[in-house]
């Protein structure tokens, strides 16, 4: 048996993934999740995270300077999941400090969307505007 991801969006693909589950050898897995966030949904991020990388500066070290696209989703999704007390792990060589923050990549899709609507929020408070480029914009028009 080779591995099969099953969509239980109905009873005839639950009782289908059962039968899988009951005709299975010894030793396998059976993993049942939430579905994960779409390659879209992922996609839609980039431009508001850039919006703030291009607009906003941000206090590291003591001096505001200008921050990347990921560093601002690090900062960004630290809030999002109000962590008052964020991890912080020692550098390896033993100088400067790594904030271990949390990966958009393990949300569900509904907790992506929350995400989501918590990002746009957030920059519509400090004023930054998205920048949309290629299908990105398509995309957001259609949704």
């Amino acid at each position: 048996m080779s591995k099969r991801i099953i969509y239980l969006i109905d009873d005839q693909r639950k009782k289908y993934a059962y039968e899988c589950i009951q005709n299975a050898p010894e030793d396998y897995v059976c993993t049942i999740q939430e579905r994960t966030r779409t390659l879209e949904q992922n996609a839609y991020q980039w431009p508001y995270l850039e919006g703030f990388s291009k607009q906003l500066q941000w206090c590291v070290n003591g001096e505001k300077v200008w921050m990347s696209n990921e560093e601002w989703k690090d900062v960004l999704t630290s809030a999002y999941e109000d962590d008052v007390m964020p991890r912080l792990a020692a550098g390896f060589d033993g100088g400067g400090v790594v904030m271990l923050g949390r990966r958009t990549s393990k949300y569900g899709k509904k907790k992506f969307a929350e995400w989501m609507e918590w990002l746009i929020a957030a920059a519509s408070l400090r004023g930054v505007e998205p920048v949309f480029k290629n299908n990105a914009k398509k995309w957001r028009d259609q949704s």
